[in-house]
């Protein structure tokens, strides 16, 4: 009976941490549609008399658009350097803010393909591993040995972490794909997969 209570309450908790992103999504949904949409459709409506459904929805994508293109581009980097230093005078907004960059970092490091694989290295502890990236490699113009660079991030802060200088033997290599990793690193291990393929390089 004890395990079955316990396989329950597993599932349950599972089932709520899928729930969670669904719920904010639906949230989002709703707000655009209440917020902006409702009241852009009316707009319109009073100027061409008649309405356009999912108009305002439009509306903010094709502005989430321009702010992408803009944060892509030299002056629009320079712009948001000058909203992130106003921001960072204000206490309050100055942490919620940074928070936002740090998940923001976190979910955009996929795209920049600045990690090459995902591996796992052992510390001074013996039989513990931490949880690292490749990021690139050199090699020794004497001995001609190559080293991987490698990334491991603190948690749940993927931004901060330390970078070790590792030769191949010294690695263990995973399955892993970054999404998988840095899920697993942004959520203190409760979310990402449940098993790992690991073998030594």
């Amino acid at each position: 009976m004890e395990k079955v209570g316990k396989h329950v309450k597993t599932y349950i908790f599972r089932g709520i941490l899928a729930a969670v992103p669904l719920w904010l999504s639906y949230l989002v949904i709703k707000f655009l549609y209440y917020a902006v949409d409702a009241k852009v459709v009316n707009i319109f409506e009073h100027v061409i008399g008649f309405r356009i459904p999912g108009l305002g929805i439009v509306i903010v994508i094709f502005v989430l658009y321009l702010v992408g293109y803009l944060a892509s581009n030299v002056l629009g980097k320079k712009l948001f350097d000058l909203i992130e230093a106003l921001m960072n005078h204000v206490p309050l907004i100055k942490n919620a803010y940074q928070i936002g960059k740090q998940f923001s970092f976190a979910l955009s490091l996929p795209e920049k393909q600045v990690f090459q694989r995902v591996v796992l290295v052992e510390p001074m502890l013996k039989g513990s591993y931490l949880l690292g990236f490749v990021t690139s490699s050199l090699t020794d113009n004497v001995s001609g040995e190559k080293f991987l660079k490698v990334f491991v991030p603190t948690v749940p802060n993927p931004t901060t972490g330390f970078l070790f200088m590792l030769k191949e033997s010294q690695i263990i290599e995973t399955n892993w794909t970054t999404e998988e990793a840095m899920k697993v690193i942004v959520s203190g291990g409760i979310i990402g997969p449940e098993d790992i393929k690991a073998k030594f390089g």
